[in-house]
């Protein structure tokens, strides 16, 4: 059911997130494969950078490409094994694509007209889902996840509104030579929008915490 394909040519699209993201995924509390059942009460993961982060930049540093293609490929079928199990628990069809992209796995469910449908319009299923397959990945393997999930290709349409979005704010800053904040956004959000800033040469900084963080766009100096 899963077809994997890999990309290691990417890894510049993660870039502007790392910059200004730190991981949002929690660390591993157990070193068992997690359920649907077990993960599903599992709260918001904390974004702020920290040691381990830091740590796991230099172990990537340290790593071989064909070495992290292969720990991604493996993160991507944990994720998909979950994934197949909790639409199957749910009743739901779709077929489950993986992929790697940059220095992430990436996992998008096909053909799942239901799920998409109460995915929309904010994609909020979306975030959801994409915490618990990676709570299921960092359980299996002890160490985080930085996978990235896809319904239908949500993440692909949103990012075009998304890039009209920090357009209009980058104009506006360029304009009146103000800082210009942003509404508050998830973490995939927050770096397209970091994305675009940067390919429009200005400097971009997230703020707030929790649900209420945002993205800042600055005029140049």
């Amino acid at each position: 059911m899963n077809e994997t394909t890999t990309d290691p040519s990417s890894a510049d699209e993660t870039a502007a997130e790392q910059a200004h993201e730190g991981t949002d995924a929690p660390a591993a509390e157990s070193a068992e494969t997690a359920s649907p059942a077990e993960t599903a009460g599992s709260g918001e993961t904390a974004e702020p950078q920290d040691a381990g982060e830091s740590e796991r930049e230099a172990e990537d540093d340290a790593e071989s490409a064909e070495e992290r293609v292969r720990r991604l490929e493996e993160e991507g079928d944990i994720a998909a094994d979950y994934l197949e199990e909790l639409l199957d628990i749910a009743d739901l069809d779709g077929d489950i694509d993986i992929d790697v992209e940059g220095d992430r796995a990436s996992v998008e469910i096909r053909g799942a007209d239901r799920l998409a449908a109460l995915n929309r319009p904010k994609g909020e299923l979306l975030d959801a889902l994409q915490e618990l397959a990676r709570l299921a990945v960092q359980t299996r393997t002890g160490a985080r996840s930085r996978l990235m999930l896809d319904i239908g290709g949500f993440r692909a349409e949103h990012k075009g509104s998304l890039e009209e979005l920090a357009a209009t704010a980058i104009a506006e800053a360029k304009e009146s030579g103000q800082p210009v904040p942003m509404r508050p956004m998830n973490p995939f959000e927050r770096k397209v929008v970091h994305d675009v800033a940067k390919r429009e040469g200005l400097r971009s900084e997230s703020d707030g915490d929790g649900k209420g963080r945002h993205v800042v766009i600055y005029p140049a100096s």
